[in-house]
């Protein structure tokens, strides 16, 4: 290591599962940098061992009970000039895993922080859900109790985007039947279990019949939940005299009345012969 030079923090992408979606910059990174701060060590010898990659470097715990203490210690790292490199046990770290607190006070001490991105359960599990991706809501693991996991979805009951969950396989359950009672038992979802590992499971239904499978079934493994967004609640009904002047303002501008009727009624969710009825004076 060189005190000379300014250190940094790199965080790595790691496989989810399976050891072939590993990037050449991960190989890179672990084999080269100064320290690597692993959830678990054990596992990270397990990858490295994989890979095929000779850690040079010190590698040491990083994980949610002893972040608080570590960071500080790698911080240090950074002063001396050293790569530091944060791997978790898959995915990217500081989502939902060990990597946030250092992120934060590497940037608040001053020293670049950058990533050799790769695999995450999150878009990962998105994209094969079948549900809308084009923008949706990640909300990581929900509380371990029933009381406060229910008051959290009923946060969530008008969010229009599509929800993005973590979940440990013995709540599994208890979550998605929370999650029906909230949202209601038709609403869309999808359960991916063990991405890219051998007993990979995409289970795509509504929140009931998955509910219902969770019990069955027992999953194992790890989960990643992703639930259909809110529908578009039909708009407020206006007073009779807006409705008209909506008709109105639609004739003005060139549709013909039936046109413009139907347009309006669509518009605020009514029947069309409701908004004729009010145009027609009956």
């Amino acid at each position: 290591m060189d005190s000379t030079e300014k250190g940094r923090v790199v965080l790595l992408g790691a496989p989810l599962g399976n050891v072939g979606d590993a990037s050449a910059r991960l190989r890179e990174v672990l084999a080269t940098a100064d320290v690597i701060a692993a959830e678990d060590t054990r596992r990270l010898a397990r990858l490295t061992r994989d890979l095929g990659v000779t850690v040079t470097g010190r590698v040491v715990s990083y994980f949610e009970g002893n972040d608080e203490r570590r960071t500080p210690e790698l911080v240090d790292a950074l002063a001396g000039g050293a790569v530091v490199a944060v791997v978790t046990d898959g995915g990217m770290p500081s989502v939902s895993d060990p990597g946030f607190r250092l992120v934060r006070a590497a940037l608040d001490a001053g020293y670049p922080v950058t990533a050799a991105p790769g695999p995450s359960a999150v878009t990962t599990a998105l994209a094969l859900s079948g549900l809308p991706s084009d923008r949706f809501v990640f909300e990581g693991f929900l509380p371990r109790t029933g009381s406060h996991r229910r008051s959290r979805l009923r946060e969530l009951t008008g969010e229009g985007r599509t929800l993005v969950f973590f979940e440990a396989p013995h709540r599994i359950a208890g979550m998605l039947a929370d999650a029906a009672a909230t949202f209601g038992d038709d609403r869309p979802a999808a359960v991916c279990r063990e991405l890219t590992k051998t007993y990979e499971e995409i289970r795509r239904d509504t929140l009931a019949e998955l509910a219902a499978w969770a019990v069955r079934e027992e999953p194992r493994g790890e989960i990643t939940v992703v639930v259909g967004g809110a529908p578009p609640r039909p708009a407020e009904r206006p007073a009779d005299e807006e409705l008209r002047a909506a008709v109105a303002g639609r004739e003005a501008a060139g549709s013909s009345r039936r046109d413009a009727i139907q347009a309006v009624a669509d518009e605020y969710g009514l029947r069309k012969r409701e908004v004729y009825a009010l145009v027609h004076g009956q």
